[in-house]
């Protein structure tokens, strides 16, 4: 894909990136680690993170230099899905599932509803179309429990797959076709 700017044409890029846990999406403090400074190949590209993913989170980060997508891509009105896998402190309550799906009041603002899968006693997985901060995390609060690990492993049809932490891979073909159509950009 190429995009014409007032001098000569540059290609626009788009990465998969999977985060680690430990580094910052956006405005790193003076000991942390931001994302440009564990991908310095691609931070040479002018790529940058679209959306956060907190510090103690990991999992998937689309990392671009197309500017278009970010509105399109966060703006909640869209309500692009997003999924997380995440494991709790102590076993779900038999009501958890219906809680978290239903929409749960963190501090008065009820999330939308989501879709949620128990994979196990003490973990889940999550779909949500809008991304409050630390929303999942204040949701499993919420419902009396606490995270241990929040990973995102899905953002539209991008999928994290076996790709290795902190290491990056390119979206391209249909995988990026469908992406950007999905986004009105194709």
């Amino acid at each position: 894909v190429e995009i014409k700017t007032g001098k000569r044409p540059a290609a626009l890029l788009y990465y998969a990136y999977f985060k680690p846990r430990g580094v910052i999406t956006h405005s790193p403090g003076d000991e942390e680690t931001d994302i440009r400074e564990d991908v310095p190949e691609l931070a040479e590209q002018g790529v940058f993170p679209v959306g956060r993913l907190d510090k103690d989170s990991h999992g998937l980060i689309i990392l671009t230099n197309d500017g278009r997508i970010t509105d399109r891509l966060l703006n909640p009105d869209r309500a692009h899905e997003k999924e997380y896998v995440v494991r709790v402190r102590e076993k779900m309550r038999p009501s958890f599932k219906e809680h978290m799906e239903k929409g749960v009041d963190i501090e008065g603002y009820v999330t939308k509803p989501a879709k949620v899968r128990i994979l196990g006693e003490l973990s889940f997985s999550i779909v949500l179309t809008e991304g409050k901060k630390h929303q999942i995390r204040r949701m499993v609060v919420a419902l009396h429990n606490e995270t241990k690990e929040l990973k995102r492993v899905r953002i539209m049809n991008i999928k994290l797959g076996g790709l290795p932490t902190g290491a990056f891979r390119p979206i391209e073909g249909a995988e990026l076709t469908e992406f950007l159509t999905r986004l009105g950009l194709a």
